[in-house]
């Protein structure tokens, strides 16, 4: 029985893991891609009728080729304006945090309250300031003399004012990261740059950066996953067009096709094939981040 014991035990403490991932993450995933193969509709789901590549070819050349296109270029477009002023800025806050400053605990802590607020919470409340009537962002707009925007009419506005909801959630979260990775950096190296001769800026350059890119590279890939799947906020931004990402689809992303072609269209095969497509690219990532990995494991 002890044997037993030993041997088993360390089995059934990781059992419930992996039969919550089989039953709410394996089997969606094998499912959707049954799907994905069938002409399904919403309503009459026991009712599949096989049809092959049919709708993937939809999706590139075919019927909705046009929308899927759009989606994933809005998806790269919206990660870009996303992405990288979030990381930049993030870059930026942790390197103040790093130093001494005052009431330094109560700023870290105030940096995760965006993330711990809710997508619809920070979304409805960014609609409100980038609303046409008697919204914040047209009365700072007013003060330079600029004309009043709609900007969720706008393909560039729209997509502008979604990016401030995302850098705004995100930004905090990828400050604590690299706060984390700066601290775990020896004074040592930033004492002999010192003797050096190198300034506080200089010693961000040579010796922060260079020993954060391994960190670096994990938001890097974390965030540009997550605009991959980027749903929420354009979502609940849009209101009433929301499905579809926009009156003219200005906005639509990779998700927000899914959602649109699944729950309005009644097309869960198509949107099956969204999903795998989706899957597929977030594969590419991950390969494209391993590769790069390992290539910085080597050059070290």
């Amino acid at each position: 029985m002890h044997r037993w014991d030993t041997k088993g035990t360390p089995y059934a403490l990781v059992a419930p893991f992996f039969l919550v991932f089989a039953a709410f993450g394996l089997f969606p995933l094998l499912y959707t891609g049954w799907l994905s193969f069938h002409r399904v509709s919403l309503y009459n789901v026991d009712r599949a009728e096989w049809v092959g590549l049919r709708n993937y070819e939809d999706l590139f050349t075919g019927q909705v080729s046009h929308y899927f296109w759009n989606a994933l270029f809005n998806t790269f477009t919206l990660g870009v304006l996303s992405t990288v002023p979030q990381l930049l800025m993030a870059l930026g806050l942790a390197h103040l945090l790093n130093y001494r400053l005052r009431a330094r605990g109560f700023l870290r802590t105030a940096l995760l309250a965006p993330y711990a607020t809710s997508v619809a919470a920070a979304t409805l409340v960014f609609a409100l300031i980038f609303s046409p009537e008697g919204g914040m962002a047209n009365w700072v707009l007013g003060l330079f003399g600029a004309g009043p925007l709609h900007w969720e009419a706008g393909r560039w506005s729209s997509q502008f004012a979604i990016s401030v909801i995302v850098t705004w959630r995100w930004t905090g979260y990828n400050a604590l990261i690299f706060l984390a990775a700066m601290q775990a950096v020896p004074r040592e190296l930033y004492e002999a740059a010192a003797l050096d001769g190198a300034n506080r800026w200089q010693q961000f350059l040579h010796v922060t950066i260079p020993a954060l890119r391994p960190t670096i590279l994990f938001t890097v890939i974390v965030s540009t996953i997550g605009a991959t799947q980027l749903f929420g906020e354009p979502y609940l931004f849009g209101g009433q067009s929301g499905h579809q990402g926009g009156t003219d689809h200005q906005y639509e992303t990779l998700g927000i096709l899914m959602y649109d072609q699944g729950f309005h269209s009644s097309m869960l095969g198509r949107a099956s094939a969204v999903a795998w497509t989706m899957f597929g690219l977030l594969l590419l990532i991950g390969l494209v981040n391993a590769l790069i990995t390992r290539r910085l494991r080597a050059s070290q």
